[in-house]
């Protein structure tokens, strides 16, 4: 999981933080670091309500995994007797 960023949003509320100090690092003044966040695995509660008590929606989440390698083409299985 990812959350994306939109620091133009950010108001320094700093709920996301109270929610998920270890996922969400703000500055010295409370605003969310710019930059998208990859989520580490058993975090991910904690990370989905700390997006969604922004006020403001600076944050995003992305439910796609980060690294995901897509075949261009899957060949077909030839059988012979």
């Amino acid at each position: 999981m990812r959350i994306i960023v939109h620091k133009a949003k950010c108001q320094g509320h700093a709920r996301c933080s109270a929610q998920a100090p270890d996922v969400f690092k703000l500055d010295d003044e409370g605003y969310i670091l710019p930059g998208d966040i990859e989520v580490a695995e058993g975090q991910q509660l904690l990370a989905s309500r700390g997006a969604r008590s922004c006020p403001e929606r600076a944050l995003e989440l992305d439910p796609t995994p980060a690294a995901r390698v897509v075949p261009d083409a899957i060949e077909p299985r030839v059988w012979r007797a």
